[in-house]
């Protein structure tokens, strides 16, 4: 048992499975207005935490309601928790949270676990559309319940105690509270001149997902994540690629594998910068989407491929902003960031002569600052290495050239991509196409792709003389003859 689980069992009263008692009905749900939690497809036990969590935010709103009309004296509700794996309850554990910071959270998540949760209690305490400042909440604008503030989770854990209330400002929600430092909570910035704990107390749509469904949340490709997330059902081992760009692409492996033991040593911690920023270069074809994604694939990370028809705006400021939304919703969440044909937003600055051109500049030198701070891999691809500007290629620790495939290199890529369920012709030489023939793994890939399109229209065999058709197109395509 970890020193974290003992920790939490012991100020929250924990259960193993075995030893589970049927939950007390005192401590559910179980007014009319109460409906039950939403299970999302959750086991039982799982179910039974986000209740229990409920169950005890209930407990604390309602005390402190009695205590604030008069009607009895507060005190802290004793706190349950069942030991089900669950994803809630293993945060829980490696966050060791305090009472208090377990509550804020459940005090978060609760209008996404049962709408209408804090205005049917409150009710029974305040006539409907009665005013109840000292509450707080805030209103959304499709959600039609209250939505909890920082003033909620103060009137809830402190009621009028000031000292209370200043200590657990500083403790629970500043930015330096583990809650809030891990990205899990944050609170909206109020209007200039009112209270800073007024702002909506907002729960990251990555832990709602996963202490509801179990699974990662992936955003939605649009206006407002102008990303796309790019998967493939190869392997790393069939990355046709020369022994050297292995080396390199492993040390990248390696620096996602091992930062986080780096950034925790002290001596390294000060220096280091968060990130790692990589440069793919080489012709079009060679494998360099391939590779950023077999990258995330081995280590089980998304890699989003960012759209840059998305980002670059004509409008000042716009590709600023586009940028700007897209880092703030992949801090903290160990995402490969790829930027294909990079150059087009990361290329060299220009001397100035119209404001046009310190636009474009101050442009770049915005890039350069955001990327610098995302705590992930960025990978900027291009066709050309000196299309980029030299302050990005100064800051990069990896510069990767992707070159064209060698006639060994050839030979598996053609080995590879040849269907196995199609007839082959006896005169199609693999040896001899990967000798003759100087093309990269997509045109390849291309090649293949429309002689056996071609081959099954005529129900013949995918023959030599087909290939060499379709060969013949893509030099054409590359302005090159055979």
């Amino acid at each position: 048992m970890t020193t974290a689980l003992k920790n939490l069992r012991s100020w929250l009263g924990v259960k193993d499975e075995d030893e589970q008692e049927p939950e007390p009905a005192a401590a559910l749900p179980s007014a009319e207005e109460d409906r039950p939690v939403m299970t999302f497809g959750q086991s039982a036990s799982a179910q039974s935490n986000l209740a229990l969590g409920l169950a005890q935010v209930r407990q604390v709103l309602e005390g402190r309601l009695r205590e604030h009309f008069g009607k009895g004296a507060f005190s802290m509700p004793d706190m349950q928790l069942y030991d089900d794996n669950s994803p809630l309850f293993n945060k829980l554990s490696e966050w060791e949270l305090s009472v208090e910071e377990y509550l804020t959270l459940m005090i978060a998540l609760a209008p996404h676990l049962h709408p209408n949760f804090f205005d049917s209690i409150i009710q029974q305490f305040v006539p409907k559309d009665g005013e109840f400042p000292e509450f707080g909440g805030a209103k959304g604008s499709a959600y039609r319940g209250m939505l909890p503030t920082g003033e909620t989770v103060l009137f809830m854990l402190c009621g009028p105690d000031l000292p209370t209330r200043m200590a657990a400002r500083q403790d629970i929600l500043s930015n330096e509270s583990i809650l809030f430092r891990q990205g899990v909570l944050s609170m909206d910035e109020p209007p200039e001149g009112e209270p800073d704990t007024s702002g909506k107390l907002l729960v990251s749509r990555d832990y709602i997902e996963l202490f509801m469904t179990g699974r990662k949340w992936r955003p939605r490709f649009g206006p407002g994540f102008p990303a796309q997330l790019i998967t493939t059902s190869m392997e790393w081992p069939e990355l046709v690629i020369s022994d050297p760009l292995r080396g390199e692409l492993d040390q990248i492996h390696n620096w996602l594998k091992f930062n986080d033991r780096l950034m925790e040593d002290p001596a390294l911690s000060a220096r280091l910068k968060p990130g790692y920023r990589a440069l793919f270069y080489g012709p079009p074809g060679t494998g360099k989407t391939l590779a950023a994604t077999l990258l995330g694939k081995r280590l089980d990370l998304d890699v989003y491929r960012i759209d840059l028809s998305q980002v670059v705006s004509k409008y000042i400021g716009e590709t600023e902003k586009n940028l700007q939304t897209l880092f703030e919703i992949a801090e903290n969440k160990r995402w490969i960031l790829f930027f294909d044909e990079a150059d087009a937003l990361f290329g060299k600055r220009t001397s100035v002569s119209s404001s046009h051109d310190r636009y474009a500049n101050q442009e770049v030198s915005y890039l350069l600052q955001r990327i610098e701070d995302y705590n992930g891999l960025v990978i900027l691809a291009s066709n050309f290495r000196n299309n980029m500007d030299a302050a990005f290629t100064r800051r990069f620790q990896a510069m990767v050239n992707f070159a064209m495939p060698t006639m060994h290199e050839r030979m598996l890529l053609w080995r590879q991509t040849l269907p196995s369920t199609i007839d082959i012709s006896p005169d199609l030489s693999i040896e001899e196409l990967a000798t003759h023939f100087e093309l990269t793994g997509a045109s390849i890939l291309n090649v293949i792709q429309l002689a056996t399109i071609q081959a099954l229209s005529a129900g013949q065999p995918l023959s030599k003389n087909l290939l060499v058709q379709e060969i013949r197109k893509e030099y054409a395509k590359e302005g090159r003859t055979m």
